[in-house]
């Protein structure tokens, strides 16, 4: 089991720095759209901000269901009460031979995807024409997850000849 740790204030950080930097390229002229962008974790909006990242969360989760899926029991309780989640916590089981760089770069492509979800949805509200760039992002991450976890799930099985 490899436990992979994101801690809820680096995530926002990023989404922070990110948002700064869209709204930043946003002409002076439009000071609206700049503050409603820049202002993505201020104290209005941070409660948006967290059901976001739970719910791009328990994406990456079911994302990674080959590996991460546990039966289902009655300590699986669910409601729609928010939750300040200080650290998401992802266990996933792997073979004992998976390797270590391949955890390493799963973290890091997790905690890009979880940013990139955030932005890619809050600039959907904010500044809809910056959001397909965001989206592409967060596809093309998704993409580069599944090849990733997908050519570990069996053996290759290689033929004796290159021809």
């Amino acid at each position: 089991m490899v436990t992979l740790v994101f801690r809820r204030q680096e995530i926002l950080d990023d989404c922070r720095n990110y948002a700064y930097i869209e709204g930043d390229a946003i002409s002076e002229d439009r000071p609206r759209e700049r503050y409603r962008v820049m202002a993505i974790c201020d104290e209005g909006n941070i409660d948006r901000i967290s059901r976001l990242l739970d719910l791009s969360f328990a994406q990456i989760a079911e994302l990674c269901y080959p590996y991460s899926k546990s039966p289902a029991c009655n300590c699986c309780h669910q409601d729609n009460e928010l939750r300040d989640t200080q650290d998401y916590i992802l266990r996933i089981y792997v073979p004992e031979d998976f390797s270590c760089t391949t955890v390493q770069l799963l973290g890091k492509l997790f905690h890009e995807l979880l940013v990139y979800k955030i932005m890619a949805d809050w600039l959907g509200m904010t500044l809809p024409e910056e959001m397909p760039k965001w989206q592409d992002k967060t596809d093309t991450l998704e993409k580069q997850v599944i090849s990733i976890l997908n050519s570990r799930i069996c053996p290759v099985r290689r033929t004796l000849t290159p021809f």
